[in-house]
């Protein structure tokens, strides 16, 4: 192994660092929690990564979203990850898709080619989409709700789906699910938090605005950056430890 998995050899030993770097992952939607989700995969073995996202870097990104800075605004947020991720490993397979994942796309994915695919999107009808298509597939499936207007780093928690509680987001997207008469085809283990603020801004317009999938904008919440960043971390730490300890 690389000497930079030094302290995660030792930790995991080199067996388990060589299973983990076997492994392909898809990440779709690397906003606030998907980039410091593919960050800690990189920087803990990961050697093939596929990241996935159509937008462009904008400076309401900057406070917590990890390619984010001043310098990297306008560039395709799929790029500009890429070239982080290969600083910390140049041996490391990226791959960056710059697209919309959708239904309709749903064939260019490849879906069933990847060990883990981590779900870090906003659009509802984009996210159902995807935890319906992606739990068909061979493939071990992780999802983020919602992670805005929270604060409280100790109410972050993972529960299966159905179990989800407290969270807007998965509360619509099973509503949305049930009245289709559908649901995901194995278990999805979600990272979610119960917290609910309220926004004191009074800005709810600007490149951010959330597609709600209906065509309309939705309100633009406040993200923090330790929040995003502890989402995306316990995702990343989900598919190591299942990688690490799933025969």
């Amino acid at each position: 192994m690389q000497n930079i998995f030094n302290r995660a050899e030792r930790l995991l030993g080199t067996e388990t660092m060589q299973r983990i770097a076997a492994k392909r992952v898809l990440i779709i939607g690397v906003g606030g929690v998907g980039s410091w989700c593919a960050e800690s995969l990189v920087r803990s073995g990961i050697q093939s990564l596929t990241i996935v996202d159509s937008d462009c870097v904008c400076e309401s990104n900057v406070n917590r979203q990890l390619m984010a800075t001043m310098r990297t605004i306008g560039r395709p947020k799929v790029e500009a990850l890429k070239e982080r991720l290969l600083e910390i490993n140049p041996t490391a397979d990226i791959t960056a898709i710059c697209e919309i994942y959708s239904e309709e796309r749903n064939a260019l994915f490849n879906l069933d080619s990847f060990d883990y695919i981590i779900d870090c999107i906003d659009s509802l009808k984009d996210k159902m989409a995807l935890l319906l298509n992606a739990t068909k597939t061979r493939a071990t499936v992780f999802s983020s709700m919602g992670a805005a207007l929270k604060m409280d780093p100790t109410q972050i928690k993972v529960a299966e789906y159905w179990k989800v509680r407290g969270c807007p987001l998965g509360a619509a997207l099973r509503k949305k699910m049930k009245r289709a008469g559908l649901k995901p085809a194995k278990p999805v283990m979600c990272v979610y938090s119960e917290e609910l603020l309220e926004n004191k801004g009074c800005d709810n317009e600007g490149p951010e605005a959330l597609n709600t999938g209906s065509g309309i904008k939705a309100q633009v919440n406040g993200t923090m950056a330790h929040i995003t960043a502890i989402f995306g971390f316990t995702l990343a730490g989900l598919v190591l430890q299942n990688a690490a300890y799933s025969s």
